[in-house]
């Protein structure tokens, strides 16, 4: 059934503050501005209401007031958005943050957990059980976006992405309908939320698998870089047990108060390094890049698995521009190309970030879920900070010829990281039949592509 969205009412505040549970935040509102504001400073918009709602009832009476003033519909979880579509300029944003519950059910390890919530709040919860599920690889990122669109991060080689573990989850469809979908209930929905993004409808909670981390090694650990201990950082994070997972952050060293003063703004590798699993063999596993070089700070040590999610500032919002792409390989001339560009570039920030995958990530098949590149064995984020908008035309032509330099030939990308680059990018995420089948799946929950603010897959034509 195609439902319409052209018939068009003005938006009354006074009722739809009336028909939820949840605030409005109403531009006249003292909080407005702290309301719409979300990570990545940029585009100024500014929403003609934000609603916290309450539960999934909520999100389904929203939903039927965008369509009847035809307003543009924003989702928002941590407004950690790439590229910005936390937040609508005169539309409606459904905020899920106050949709924070969180059950956790430890002799069956699931947990079920409000979209809303943090990758750090649930995993300083969890962690009392000596239990984790993978997310990402910072604290204040929703749980909703951070799912929808795969998760990678500290687990990710042991326990494979977020998304690997998503048992089921509550979403409330472009019909208004709230459906409880699983492998066997809605099940090409199911597999279309894991990896699809916010396609299909808004998630209200997930049922999560949890996995033990009672034992975990890791830590920050900061090597000078060179092309050699680049390298070498990559090629040891893929010889490494399944149990470890890493990030190497090769950038300017930023003042770090444990790292001396003579070696800020020096290039280092500012590794994070993530062992679930027996102590002993942790610490023997991190061995190897404690051999690259001295360190200049090793802060990996024994010690609880929420420890890799630092408190974030609030107050940073970062212009930042930036590709995400995946690649075969860093030998000797890919370090040396990598090293290159970061020293020519006086950005005030810049980065080359080097995720070594594989491990349980690759063993799940490629068409099990919408995330389509389980064997693309190391992704690279390049990033550059400006300075306004004069300089930002500077800093993506040095992305766009720093991400050509590296392009090994795989053309993916990984959505959740992908910022407005337009539809081919999208594409690029989902490659052949990855695409077709979302398209469908599209068409048949959301017809009018009603949820739209987001990396979008256009409902098939004809379905």
């Amino acid at each position: 059934m195609t439902l319409s969205t052209t018939r068009r009412s003005p938006l009354s505040i006074d009722q739809l503050r009336d028909a939820v549970r949840g605030r409005v935040i109403a531009p006249d509102d003292a909080d407005y501005d702290a309301a719409r504001t979300v990570m990545y400073a940029g585009p100024d918009r500014r929403p003609a209401a934000i609603v916290r709602v309450a539960d999934a009832d909520d999100v389904a009476r929203v939903i039927a007031i965008a369509r009847e003033t035809g307003l543009e519909l924003a989702v928002r979880s941590g407004g950690h958005s790439a590229s910005g579509q936390s937040v609508s300029d005169g539309g409606i944003v459904i905020d899920v943050r106050d949709l924070t519950s969180l059950e956790i059910d430890p002799p069956n390890r699931t947990a079920w957990a409000g979209s809303g919530l943090t990758a750090g709040e649930y995993t300083t919860t969890a962690a009392e059980h000596g239990l984790a599920t993978g997310f990402g690889d910072t604290g204040s990122v929703g749980l909703g976006g951070l799912t929808l669109g795969g998760g990678v991060g500290y687990l990710g080689r042991k326990h494979g992405l977020t998304i690997d573990s998503l048992l089921a989850a509550e979403i409330v469809t472009a019909d208004g309908t709230t459906l409880v979908v699983d492998a066997n209930t809605h099940p090409d929905l199911f597999w279309a939320i894991r990896g699809g993004g916010g396609n299909f409808g808004v998630a209200t909670k997930f049922k999560y698998r949890l996995h033990d981390v009672s034992q975990f090694v890791g830590g920050m650990m900061v090597i000078p870089a060179t092309a050699e201990t680049v390298q070498g950082f990559i090629e040891a994070a893929g010889a490494a047990p399944d149990e470890l997972s890493t990030i190497a952050n090769v950038m300017p060293c930023p003042p770090l108060p444990f790292v001396a003063e003579e070696h800020h703004g020096s290039m280092v590798i500012f590794g994070m390094l993530a062992y679930a699993g027996d102590i002993e063999a942790g610490q023997a596993a991190l061995a190897p890049f404690r051999a690259l070089a001295e360190p200049l700070a090793d802060m990996c040590e024994p010690a609880a698995y929420p420890t890799m999610f630092p408190p974030d500032d609030p107050d940073y919002h970062p212009t930042a521009v930036s590709r995400t792409m995946f690649m075969e390989r860093v030998d000797r001339p890919v370090a040396e190309t990598i090293m290159r560009f970061l020293e020519a570039s006086d950005a005030s920030l810049r980065v080359a970030q080097l995720r070594v995958l594989g491990g349980a990530i690759a063993r799940v098949p490629a068409e099990v879920t919408a995330y389509a590149h389980r064997t693309s064995p190391i992704m690279v984020n390049i990033a550059a900070f400006y300075d306004g908008e004069a300089d930002k035309p500077i800093r993506e032509a040095w992305v766009a010829e720093f991400s050509a330099a590296l392009n090994q030939g795989d053309a993916g990308a990984y959505v959740n990281f992908v910022g407005d680059e337009g539809e081919a990018r999208v594409r690029a995420a989902y490659p052949g039949a990855t695409w077709d089948r979302l398209a469908r799946i599209k068409a048949e929950y959301d017809p009018d592509n009603l949820f739209r603010l987001n990396q979008n897959i256009p409902p098939a034509a004809g379905s």
